[in-house]
């Protein structure tokens, strides 16, 4: 995971009511009041109840895909591609809005405060506190929250106060003067500010060390709401909504009007304050957002490498995303409602609706098992089988008509068998055949076992034996746990424990493996090998690390190289 920060619930809550406040405080009243009138808080009571319905989307969005951000479910739901370019335009709608976030701390700056500043100044202090942020994490970002929240949450409370005796109720009526069209379209402001930009938290709930998110994400959205509700009645009482819908920023306007006694007054700084905080919290986000999901799109590492260069380009874009605040007033009113529901509302709708129909998680398909074929890995051919079994699997390996069954191209030479410690077991042969070519007639067999024992087994007449366990009895070899090889000889049989005679075959049993072959014809399967490291008959190596069991025959002493 890029990130490694985790942050709790009640964070989340935090987060989500500062993100809220962000750029709302200052510029949603005069959206509202415009199309509104005085119905603008009604306005924004509306504009708040739709975003709780799109909370409800979001949370329901990272219910079923816990752990994994908005980037990578799209991938997951849409596939590799369309969501790598699902995740490209997410990415994109976090970079221009965390650049209209910017703009908006220059054009505030720059116009009310120190208009002779210029603007590239402020949004250079503001890139370099955000490239510290980003660099620092989503973790020390949200515990930074919770340390400016209470002072945000008194400034607040202070402004509200101290504005309660310049409140004029007349200016509210009449009530619902302008219709229900008017409050409707009047709320796309508050529904696309912010709560369409909500979407950012979908890059951030998997970082949340709860499973339960709904409702602090619930509270923290609905908390902003009902600030942004409060002020725009604050404005509609002391400003009335002409007044509001003329000015870009009508909340600081409305500190100005502060003013108790002949010592109180013009205190428009605690909006300022208030504003450059909450700014700052929504604009680190954005950034973090867009980061994480470049990050996530390119499977980088890390997206610290990509902080400073972005930092850069979020600046100049900050400059040339509009060309002045009156047109910033017609775009925030007309155009970015529907360009940000695209992003907010219309993809991840359409990424739930997607999900229902494809399950969650694919099934993988089993592990087959095959018998006489010959596969490429283990440049076998003829009846030669690897199979992988983990766990209480059985192999059998039947020789009937015999031969000399070599994986390593020797006959009758050392063997080594796969097992994790090293035991031996030694094999002599007085009076059997001598296969020829790469060994020796009953030469050293070490095979491994676990508990470093050794066995020793002769056998002095009419057959071979070859360090599994073969001829004259059972001999358990190579099996780390529980695991057994029988070899029975009956009638001048031998059979070998791997399924094989003087020849190499490494056998490897890992858990609870049973391991039997039996050579029904009366075939004595040690004869020469061939040159070259190949050898006659027929090979059957079976690893067992699944549970599965195949069984692999060789019919014909054919040739078969190992």
């Amino acid at each position: 995971m890029i990130e490694q920060g985790k942050i709790n619930a009640r964070q989340l809550a935090i987060l989500t009511l500062l993100f809220s406040l962000g750029s709302s405080i200052l510029i949603v009243p005069s959206g509202l009041t415009a199309v509104a009138k005085q119905d603008g808080w009604l306005s924004a009571i509306v504009g708040v109840g739709v975003g709780v319905l799109l909370i409800g989307l979001y949370v329901t969005l990272s219910k079923r895909y816990p752990g994994q951000t908005l980037v990578q479910f799209a991938e997951q739901i849409l596939g590799t591609w369309l969501g790598k370019l699902v995740g490209l335009l997410f990415f994109s709608f976090y970079f221009l809005l965390a650049s209209l976030v910017l703009r908006n701390v220059g054009d505030f700056i720059t116009t009310i405060v120190m208009p002779e500043t210029p603007i590239q100044i402020v949004h250079l202090l503001f890139i370099m506190a955000i490239l510290m942020s980003a660099s620092l994490g989503l973790e020390v970002i949200a515990r930074t929250a919770e340390i400016f929240l209470p002072w945000i949450m008194t400034m607040l409370l202070l402004l509200i106060v101290f504005l309660l005796p310049q409140i004029q109720f007349d200016r509210i009526q009449p009530v619902f003067e302008a219709g229900a069209k008017a409050i409707i379209n009047g709320s796309l402001s508050v529904i696309s500010i912010p709560y369409l930009e909500l979407t950012v938290f979908l890059m951030i709930i998997p970082s949340v060390n709860k499973t339960k998110i709904g409702m602090p994400f619930l509270k923290g959205a609905v908390l902003g709401g009902l600030v942004i509700i409060v002020i725009t009645l604050l404005c509609v009482f002391v400003l009335g909504w002409d007044f509001a819908s003329r000015h870009t920023f009508p909340s600081y306007t409305l500190a100005k009007k502060i003013q108790v006694g002949e010592f109180l007054q013009r205190i428009e700084v605690l909006v300022a304050i208030i504003w450059f905080l909450t700014i700052f919290f929504k604009l680190s986000l954005c950034f973090y957002a867009a980061l994480l999901g470049f990050a996530q799109v390119l499977r980088l590492q890390s997206y610290r490498p990509m902080i400073v260069p972005f930092g850069i380009l979020i600046g100049v874009l900050s400059i040339i995303v509009y060309p002045n605040i009156v047109y910033f007033r017609v775009f925030a009113g007309e155009i970015w409602p529907f360009y940000s529901a695209t992003f907010g509302l219309f993809l991840p709708l359409l990424l739930l609706v997607v999900s229902w129909f494809r399950p969650l998680a694919a099934g993988a398909a089993g592990g087959g098992s095959g018998s006489g074929g010959s596969q490429p890995g283990g440049g076998q051919s003829g009846g030669n089988q690897p199979s992988e079994s983990p766990s209480g699997g059985s192999q059998q390996s039947d020789s009937q008509a015999g031969g000399n069954q070599s994986n390593q191209g020797q006959a009758g030479g050392n063997q080594p068998s796969g097992s994790p410690s090293g035991g031996s077991q030694q094999s002599d042969s007085q009076a059997g055949g001598n296969p020829s070519g790469q060994g020796q007639a009953g030469g050293n067999q070490p095979s491994g076992s676990p508990s470093g024992g050794s066995q020793q087994s002769d056998n002095q007449s009419g057959g071979n034996q070859s360090g599994q366990g073969q001829s004259g009895g059972n001999q358990p070899s190579g099996s780390p746990s529980g695991g057994s090889q029988q070899s029975d000889n009956q009638a001048g049989r031998n059979p070998l424990g791997g399924g094989q005679s003087g020849g190499n075959r490494p056998d490897e049993s890992q858990a609870n493996v049973n391991q039997q072959s039996e050579s029904p014809s009366g075939n004595n399967p040690s004869v020469g090998s061939q040159p070259g490291g190949g050898n006659t008959g027929g090979a059957s190596a079976s690893k067992s690390p699944s549970g599965e069991g195949q069984s692999g025959g060789n019919p014909s002493g054919g040739n078969k190289s190992g």
